[in-house]
């Protein structure tokens, strides 16, 4: 990230919709940031593209996902979010194309979101780590279907009215962020949604015993270019 302040991220939106790869992706840094938004009275629905299948190596892809898929519907709760959706793309799988443009725009005319929320679709991550082709795929899908969503002609077999009323595009764990969200209030609700994730992160080698550290040293990290509050740091994507 650069030393540049991060502005606001506006706030002149009622619904906003998630679109992510896996459980877990909303929760690593940015659920505090939905937490705030639904404090603030906003509706915040989320979209899964997979269940998290291939995420914990000691359990089949199928025990897997009824684990994780129960995980996430319970991190969601934590910070407002009551529905949730899982798609059926396979988890490390996911590929750009019409397929999933076609998924995603059916779920973004259901939802009519004015905001979108998505994961960082660059080629690295915020840490400077190679980004995986499922966050990369779901991005450029994501992008690409909220106009597919706004164009009554593409995919009008679909049967649900076109959408175009999305305002704005934002990207968590960007390493080119643009704004920022308040997270004074509600860091403890992001912490507490992530540990919700109890199965998937002791799944992980080595296992994570503790995210409070971390997602605390972050937010003020980012809170230095926004005023010195513990912040979320998003990228607007310029549509």
């Amino acid at each position: 990230m650069t030393d540049e302040e991060l502005q606001s991220l506006p706030d002149d939106w009622s619904r906003g919709l998630a679109v992510v790869a896996h459980p877990d992706d909303v929760e690593f840094g940015t659920s505090s940031a939905v937490a705030a938004w639904t404090a603030a009275g906003k509706s915040v629905s989320y979209l899964l593209i997979t269940k998290g299948q291939a995420g914990i190596d000691g359990l089949t892809p199928a025990e897997s996902a009824v684990v994780r898929e129960a995980e996430q519907r319970a991190s969601a709760k934590i910070v407002g979010v009551c529905e949730v959706e899982f798609l059926d793309h396979r988890d490390g799988e996911i590929e750009y194309g019409l397929g999933l443009r076609r998924d995603i725009a059916a779920a973004i005319r259901r939802h009519r979101p004015d905001f979108v929320l998505g994961f960082n679709g660059r080629e690295t991550t915020s840490t400077g780590k190679w980004n995986t082709p499922d966050h990369r795929h779901t991005a450029h899908a994501l992008l690409d279907a909220v106009g597919d969503a706004g164009n009554r002609w593409i995919f009008e077999d679909i049967g649900l009215e076109h959408w175009g009323g999305v305002k704005y595009v934002a990207m968590a764990n960007s390493p080119q962020p643009t704004h920022a969200v308040d997270v004074t209030d509600h860091l403890e609700a992001g912490i507490a949604s992530l540990e919700a994730h109890r199965a998937y992160l002791g799944g992980l080698n080595p296992p994570v015993t503790s995210v409070r550290e971390p997602m605390t040293a972050f937010a003020k990290l980012v809170g230095e270019r926004f005023g010195g509050r513990p912040a979320v740091a998003l990228e607007i994507i310029a549509r």
